[in-house]
């Protein structure tokens, strides 16, 4: 198998970007803090969103597929065990113990498998059930964990700003008794869909966006109608493809506030974007450059106008 590539085109056009992946995998799990319905919508059907959804489906969780968008209902939710299979196929599996101890105050899981990008450490979402009272048992590879009592508020500090540990406290935290405050978390917008669906479902959730969050428990959560934002990730390539053959671009499907890092990043590189609340839009033929910064520590460089590549490369 190959790749064929021919360069000097440019790539333009109009795009509109598939749901966030990062953001649907921990709706699914937080899906089951509920016995009502979860819609959610805008839902990219890949491998890992078909996995997570049949670990669901293991669980007793009645799944049901339209297009794009999938209804979960957890009141059939009866089983507390996540296989040794189920785990290695996709590292958000760990994220199954915090509905299952709110819901069941038991859940067994494996090691979570997944992309292997080196060593990939899980304390994070120990410390955290540990802090707010689960009691966890790690023998012969297994996890254990029990809630022999309901899960409790408290302060936590993550060491390290953890995107899936964040997103497992958030959803132990939400049902728990009284208030979590969360510091050191993770603020990328796949945390801020997280925070936003278990506020639509009755939870009371703060500070999404920045390092703190505060997580007030509420007994019981409903059910909710939620639409998955879009991939910033998918629009970011796509961006970054279009300013490099010169190519003239709009994106759609995106939230403006999800693109401020990548409008400023662009600017480094001489490359202007149009942020509306909606899309965004690329002009074509920008000049290239990175631009020097105030010190000297990077040097400015231009490419000239577009290079004119060789037709036999």
């Amino acid at each position: 198998m190959k790749l064929l590539i021919e360069g000097k085109s440019p790539i333009s056009g109009e795009i509109t970007v598939s749901g966030n992946k990062n953001a649907a995998l921990p709706a699914i799990a937080c899906a089951l803090l509920s016995d009502e319905d979860v819609t959610l919508h805008n839902i990219p059907m890949i491998n890992d969103v078909r996995a997570m959804l049949e670990i669901a489906e293991s669980l007793g969780v009645s799944i049901d597929i339209k297009g794009s968008s999938v209804t979960i209902n957890a009141s059939g939710l009866k089983h507390c065990t996540v296989s040794r299979e189920n785990c290695s196929r996709l590292r958000t599996s760990i994220l199954f113990a915090a509905p299952l101890l709110a819901r069941l105050g038991k859940a067994v899981l494996y090691p979570p498998g997944g992309d292997v990008i080196g060593r990939r450490r899980l304390d994070g979402h120990f410390y955290g059930l540990t802090t707010l009272g689960a009691q966890i048992d790690d023998a012969n590879g297994i996890y254990n964990f029990e809630a022999p009592s309901k899960l409790h508020g408290r302060e936590l500090f993550l060491d390290e700003a953890s995107v899936t540990a964040t997103e497992q406290i958030m959803i132990a935290a939400a049902t728990a008794r009284g208030i979590t405050h969360l510091y050191n978390a993770a603020s990328e917008p796949h945390i801020c869909d997280l925070g936003n669906l278990l506020n639509a479902m009755g939870a009371k959730i703060s500070g999404l966006g920045s390092n703190t969050i505060i997580i007030e428990g509420t007994e019981v959560l409903h059910g909710a109608d939620y639409t998955i934002a879009g991939d910033h990730i998918e629009a970011g390539s796509f961006l970054a493809l279009g300013a490099a053959t010169g190519g003239e671009l709009t994106i759609k499907g995106i939230q403006r506030k999800h693109y401020w890092m990548t409008h400023r990043i662009f600017e480094r590189f001489g490359i202007n974007i149009e942020l509306s609340e909606n899309q965004i839009h690329l002009p074509g033929n920008q000049h290239l450059a990175v631009k020097r910064d105030f010190g000297g520590a990077i040097p400015e460089i231009s490419d000239g106008p577009w290079p004119q590549y060789p037709t036999d490369m």
